[in-house]
């Protein structure tokens, strides 16, 4: 019990949780743009990935850091108006262009990274963002540290979450939005062209994802291997759901998810004579059970996977 309340205590926990989460905010955000528009966007592992490797390296070949998250999001759009045109103005399946956009996104950025270093025995490192104190407020006891002296893509995913909530709420480009993912018809009847708002949002929703992906080159990490978004795309689309569609419960969950993950690390080298397997198993298992809760409370925007074509019903 002493190691648990030692972990639970202990500052650094709580720190290595934000950070581990703004990947995922990142990710979650941008699938519940799509979401909310009515697309279902199963490339997000794909994009992510890709993210993190043109990112890196944009850095890698001399530009600086901002560039190199700006060439993600680029990256991500590119890929999410792909899919926008094979899902929106096609009307092909959701679901199989999702996963096909995953594979080819994954292998692209697999085959550009070592078309850039061919013959690099181990990935090649750049200077990733480091912690940015905000002034006065870092030095306050304890939430200081947790939430003010994060890196710069950290304090940038939080802004978004407010300012998606303020825009999907507020604003009438926001009920637009919604609207386009519960009833494209009465969008249209409006004189606004669902499937061109359909599109612009994919791509705007992707290059968030791109951004997730972007974060583990640039910030939690300073170089780029191919398996290094470990499932987190699958998680976001989960915790779309567990938010029931709202920013701010996207927050919630990707924090959720991340305190499971630090959580269970920490347990690794506390406890002795368990099968680190187990641990790793932890997050999911946890959050599995926490979407099934939410999942009961879920209303699916009515329109989802649904193609629109005008005249139809």
């Amino acid at each position: 019990m002493s190691v648990l309340l030692d972990i639970l205590l202990s500052v650094g926990m709580w720190e290595a949780v934000l950070r581990i989460a703004t990947p995922l905010i990142f990710g979650t955000l941008g699938v519940l743009l799509c979401e909310r528009v009515g697309v279902l966007n199963l490339g997000i592992e794909g994009i992510m990935a890709f993210g993190a490797m043109i990112g890196w390296l944009t850095v890698y070949s001399g530009g600086n850091l901002w560039t190199g998250m700006a060439a993600a999001a680029a990256g991500g759009a590119i890929f999410g108006l792909l899919h926008a045109l094979l899902t929106v103005t096609l009307g092909l399946s959701q679901h199989v262009t999702g996963l096909g956009i995953t594979l080819f996104a994954s292998s692209f950025a697999y085959y550009v990274f070592r078309l850039a270093v061919p013959t690099a025995s181990s990935p090649p490192t750049i200077e990733p963002f480091r912690p940015l104190p905000v002034p006065l407020l870092s030095d306050l006891p304890v939430i200081g540290p947790i939430f003010f002296t994060q890196t710069a893509p950290t304090y940038l995913a939080l802004g978004l979450v407010a300012a998606l909530a303020w825009m999907l709420y507020r604003t009438p480009l926001g009920l637009a939005i919604r609207m386009t993912g519960e009833n494209p018809h009465a969008v249209d009847a409006q004189g606004i062209d669902p499937i061109a708002l359909r599109i612009a949002t994919i791509a705007a929703g992707s290059a968030l994802m791109g951004l997730g992906g972007a974060f583990l080159t640039l910030a939690a990490f300073n170089s780029f291997f191919p398996t290094m978004v470990q499932g987190r795309g699958w998680v976001c689309i989960a915790l779309v759901v567990f938010a029931l569609w709202r920013p701010g419960r996207a927050l919630l969950g990707a924090l959720l998810f991340a305190f499971f993950d630090a959580f269970q690390l920490r347990l690794q080298t506390a406890v002795d004579g368990v099968p680190y397997q187990l641990f790793l198993m932890m997050p999911y298992l946890l959050s599995i059970l926490a979407l099934i809760v939410m999942a009961r409370r879920a209303r699916v925007p009515q329109a989802l996977m649904q193609p629109y074509r005008r005249g139809e019903r």
